[in-house]
């Protein structure tokens, strides 16, 4: 069954660029990726969007997953809350609308 993730991030002031570029390698890099898209939702705050083949293709590629955050960790802002710097979630599709 088909899976996706979002991630939500806030961006360090002038590190856009090497957030992004950080992702260039993703759909080499994460067997069992569909699809996956970065969305600016405001300023410095983004979120990836990405599906999966299954809830198990999604959990045997979280080793690539933290491997290409580690490339990337220095350019974020704590989100606050407690969070850290990434506010995760992830689920399978449970109803398909289009």
């Amino acid at each position: 069954m088909m899976a996706f993730n979002i991630v939500r991030f806030k961006i360090k002031p002038g590190m856009e660029k090497a957030f992004l570029d950080a992702h260039d390698n993703v759909a080499a890099d994460w067997t069992g990726l569909r699809h996956a898209s970065i969305i600016q939702t405001c300023d410095g705050r983004y979120c990836i969007v990405a599906e999966w083949e299954s809830m198990d293709a999604l959990a045997a590629c979280r080793p690539q997953m933290i491997a290409t955050l580690d490339r990337f960790r220095d350019t974020l802002e704590d989100l606050g809350g407690g969070l850290g710097v990434t506010d995760p979630v992830a689920g399978p599709v449970v109803l398909a609308l289009k």
